[in-house]
């Protein structure tokens, strides 16, 4: 016996990050039209701080770039029949990519840096100032238009601390600027460049870290599993529960399938409406496949939402 009740991923699914294209849209453009910006100062100022914050700001340009991308591809997705959960999972992807081309940038500013401070460096402090201080400008506005999107969304949550880490590392250059216009000690500009690369890097750790437990299909952090066994298997009629999984597709959209062994006689449906409560008012689960299964084997029921 079997009982199946389809899903329209595309409709009913919320797309993350997609109603925060126009934000996103806005602090790209930024982004990109300081990167000059600051990149030409920092070549002319000689300011290795600057660099490190330009190369820093790349990233956000990078990063918003890909989480446009990959909302604009994944809400294409849906058009071919054959990607049965569209393009979901390029956010994720986009988002390590993000978290691993914040590494290659530290490690290139570390290494810089430490040349710097061996052998010193010329720095003029005044254009170094005033565009760490446009930048800090700049980045403040960024990190109001990202952050309500990087609360629902994993691959803006991914540009949001990019732009968020290069506000704090332009105060960095501010106080660099601000020390060698004062004092003229000049490897000040590298120390602050190396304190910006070692603040980075924890935040993209955990960037990369939440992308790689996703494509690896873990379960959900934060997710009894146990809890949620015994909670289906607590169904009325429910005599075993096996083969549960539990994982992300991407931001905002778990997935889980189960087989639940019922006592014969038992009404199927009525326990495919109590388990199907139990995930998605209990655990927010937002699509799952659940096969029924009588202990005497004489037939199944399946539903899928």
């Amino acid at each position: 016996m079997g009982d199946g009740h389809g899903h329209d991923h595309g409709s009913t699914f919320h797309r993350s990050g997609a109603r925060d294209t126009g934000r996103l849209r806005v602090a790209f453009v930024l982004a990109v039209a300081f990167l000059v910006v600051e990149a030409v100062t920092a070549v002319l100022s000689g300011s290795l701080a600057l660099l490190s914050d330009a190369a820093h700001l790349l990233t956000d340009a990078v990063g918003i770039g890909m989480a446009l991308a990959a909302i604009g591809l994944a809400n294409r997705g849906t058009d071919d029949a054959s990607r049965t959960f569209g393009l979901y999972r390029l956010e994720i992807l986009a988002a390590l990519a993000n978290a691993l081309l914040l590494f290659v940038v530290t490690g290139y500013v570390l290494v810089v840096a430490g040349l710097h401070l061996a052998r010193g460096s010329e720095v003029e402090a005044g254009p170094m100032l005033v565009v760490a201080l446009l930048g800090l400008a700049v980045n403040v506005v960024s990190v109001g238009l990202l952050r309500g999107g990087a609360r629902e969304s994993l691959n803006v949550e991914g540009a949001y601390l990019d732009v968020l880490a290069d506000s704090v590392a332009s105060l960095g250059v501010i106080i660099a600027g601000a020390v060698i216009a004062l004092t003229d000690w000049t490897r000040i500009d590298a120390i602050v460049a190396i304190a910006i690369a070692l603040w980075i890097v924890p935040r993209g750790w955990l960037l990369a870290g939440r992308s790689l437990r996703i494509l690896l299909q873990a379960a959900p952090r934060g997710l009894d599993l146990d809890r949620l066994h015994t909670d289906l298997a607590t169904v009325p009629g429910v005599v075993d529960v096996h083969d549960l999984h539990v994982w992300t597709l991407t931001s905002e959209m778990d997935v889980a399938s189960a087989h639940l062994m019922v006592a014969a006689g038992t009404d199927p449906h009525g326990v495919l409406d109590r388990a199907r409560d139990v995930l998605r008012v209990q655990y927010e689960i937002a699509h799952a496949t659940l096969q029924v299964e009588p202990d005497d084997h004489t037939g199944c029921a399946e539903v899928t939402w």
